[in-house]
């Protein structure tokens, strides 16, 4: 960005109003998201808040929505998780719930909103922003604000940044978080790796992705893993007799250990699930391997982030205050994503309906438009 794009942000900027949220479950990166939106949006002279708890902060306001400084956001770059919060909010999913949402931000002067999560948060902001106008009307017809607060507030920008471990937004060749969670899987199979050495033994390792299986396959790559399980590419038929004999060629040719990596949403070709539990059990029964189930769980989300998700999304971040202070009225709302290691605008309820299609093959059993949605 030039000096002179920047110039021009800060004149853009001043005057102006941002807000973030983080929704959803939490990603490792979402606080240095958090940072860069709350520190770029200063730099151009907007007002940023930092809204706490998602979007149970939004609907109940008050000290849940507060106003950022720069050093607000110290020292947090490094940190898991998201220091302002996450929760499910039913309210949320309401008329009055988005109503009391819309309430809060009028009363602060907000019309831009930065919203960090998974395809559910992100549509929730979507509709929020398609009755933005009639939601203000309402709140005029109560008299809970004015005829002029509402026209200065007639419009509601909204751009997204996709936190999720489980990469598994279409239109975006990373989401933040889906690398911590890759170094934190790879780190537990090279531990479990050196003990099952030691005793001859057989690890099924079940990790994150219930619609996805970009963390299982990455991680079996990058482990020599012995077999797979994900969900948009599941087995054939006669898939037990191919495993266990993968499993045995491989002790006969010298191995001590075998690896196995579970997708949590891992199905057969019949849609069947296979779980870590069937399998190990399949593996003793067969060939008689001591064999043992580790389900890594939450602690994929845990821990730092790497440097990739810390600098992907500060990067995310600025581009996400641009978008906010050269959105229009007649622009569509849209997700910030990353392509060929650049940041950019994603139409938001596209990339959301493909993130959808994508879920929906599978439960049709369409396997083979799954993997092309998924870039295959």
């Amino acid at each position: 960005m030039s000096s002179m794009d920047l110039e021009k942000l800060k004149m853009t900027g001043a005057g102006r109003a941002i807000a973030v949220l983080t929704s959803g479950g939490d990603a490792q990166g979402m606080n240095a998201a958090v940072r860069a939106v709350t520190r770029m949006g200063i730099y151009v002279g907007a007002k940023v808040y930092l809204i706490y708890e998602g979007y149970q902060g939004l609907v109940d306001g008050g000290d849940n929505i507060k106003l950022a400084h720069w050093h607000s956001v110290t020292n947090i770059i490094q940190q898991g998780g998201t220091v302002i919060g996450s929760a499910r909010c039913k309210a949320f999913t309401t008329r009055e719930g988005r109503l009391a949402a819309a309430f809060n931000l009028v009363k602060k002067g907000i019309t831009n909103l930065c919203v960090c999560g998974g395809d559910g948060s992100l549509t929730g902001a979507n509709i929020f922003r398609s009755e933005w106008s009639s939601l203000l009307e309402e709140l005029v017809q109560k008299g809970r604000i004015t005829d002029t607060l509402a026209k200065q507030h007639d419009n509601l920008n909204i751009v997204g940044l996709v936190g999720s471990i489980d990469n598994d937004f279409c239109g975006t060749d990373m989401t933040i978080g889906a690398d911590s969670a890759l170094h934190r899987i790879m780190e537990i199979i090279d531990a479990i790796m050196t003990t099952a050495q030691s005793h001859q033994r057989t690890f099924v390792l079940e990790v994150m992705g219930r619609h996805c299986g970009y963390l299982a396959l990455v991680s079996a790559l990058a482990s020599g893993a012995d077999w797979l399980f994900i969900p948009e590419a599941p087995p054939q038929d006669g898939w037990e007799d191919r495993m266990c004999s993968r499993l045995e060629g491989s002790r006969i040719k010298g191995s001590r250990l075998n690896i196995v990596i579970v997708a949590e949403g891992a199905i057969d070709i019949n849609g069947k699930p296979i779980s870590s539990t069937y399998v190990k059990d399949l593996v003793v029964k067969r060939l008689g391997y001591d064999t043992r189930v580790t389900v890594l769980g939450h602690v994929q989300r845990g821990g730092t982030p790497s440097a990739f998700d810390r600098i992907l999304s500060s990067k995310l971040g600025v581009e996400a205050v641009v978008a906010l202070l050269e959105a229009s009225p007649d622009t569509p709302a849209c997700v910030i994503g990353l392509s060929g290691n650049h940041a950019v605008r994603l139409p938001l309820m596209e990339c959301v309906e493909m993130t959808k299609l994508v879920q929906t093959a599978m439960k049709e059993k369409r396997f083979n438009e799954t993997i092309k949605l998924r870039g295959g």
